[in-house]
């Protein structure tokens, strides 16, 4: 494990690799803002409202998740324009993890700004629409699809549960959600997730300091240690898709030390997938 950003997040979130950059973007959501490095050195670019997720449309350009809308970025300006309203009629919920599809399709989870129970959704931007999923979500997280698109998986961190759903020819939700790994028994806490070459989920755990991988049936596989105590969202990326990036956060935190809040880079041992872009 090593320290691949320094700049400290108060809550780290959204790592993605864009494949043709070879380029890491990460949100500090609570700091609004939109973070990256590359060889010249670190990069951010600052928001007016939370900011979370992102997918990559093309070499230039990002959907982003805020709290009000999906927005397309343009990488080398900054600019951004709206692509559709998210909840922007209801100021106490913002957006939070989120990820592309494998059918071009993007993800997107609200919530309460103060963890309200159930006052959030999961919803999916397709073909220039959004339409809602999953009502009544606490903290929804661990959005991530299975390698052959059959299975998306998400979770409500509050209900300590990863679940799977399958997926029809076109990405939709074919069936009821079913448990894929239940977190109780350990006490732990799902946050962001991504699936590697495998078909394996990388859950990183938010409190456990850790960054844990589920074999495609559901059983733990093994763990990760993670520099900042609130692992909260993986990406592979590097050469060969074989790094393990992981944001971590310093809220809720009453006296961090200089391990939170940071991003961290991981060797897992397997490689990763590219991420598919979405269609904006």
């Amino acid at each position: 494990m090593s320290v691949f950003c320094d700049r400290v997040c108060r809550l780290g979130e959204g790592a993605l690799w864009h494949p043709l950059r070879g380029q890491l973007f990460w949100f500090d959501i609570l700091g609004k803002r939109l973070m990256t490095r590359t060889g010249a050195g670190p990069a951010e670019w600052r928001f007016p409202e939370h900011a979370s997720a992102a997918a990559w449309i093309d070499r230039d350009h990002l959907l982003v998740a805020t709290e009000t809308a999906l927005r397309r970025f343009h990488i080398p300006t900054g600019e951004h324009e709206k692509l559709v309203d998210l909840e922007a009629g209801s100021p106490a919920t913002r957006s939070n993890d989120g990820r592309a599809d494998p059918f071009g399709g993007f993800w997107i989870g609200t919530m309460g700004k103060a963890a309200e129970a159930g006052a959030g959704a999961i919803y999916r931007y397709h073909r220039g629409a959004l339409e809602r999923l999953f009502p009544a979500i606490t903290i929804p997280n661990a959005i991530c699809f299975a390698p052959d698109g059959r299975l998306a998986y998400f979770a409500d961190t509050a209900e300590q549960r990863i679940l799977q759903v399958a997926l029809d020819a076109e990405g939709w939700p074919a069936g009821e959600p079913e448990v894929f790994a239940d977190l109780r028994p350990e006490g732990l806490f799902p946050d962001g997730a991504v699936t590697d070459a495998e078909g394996a989920l990388w859950n990183a755990q938010w409190g456990a300091g850790r960054v844990a991988r589920y074999r495609p049936d559901g059983r733990f596989d093994r763990a990760l240690a993670v520099g900042g105590l609130h692992a909260s969202c993986p990406a592979f990326g590097g050469e060969g898709l074989r790094d393990l990036f992981v944001t971590t956060a310093t809220q809720d935190l009453a006296a961090p030390d200089a391990a939170q809040g940071l991003t961290y880079r991981l060797s897992p041992g397997v490689a990763g997938r590219a991420e598919p872009p979405a269609v904006a």
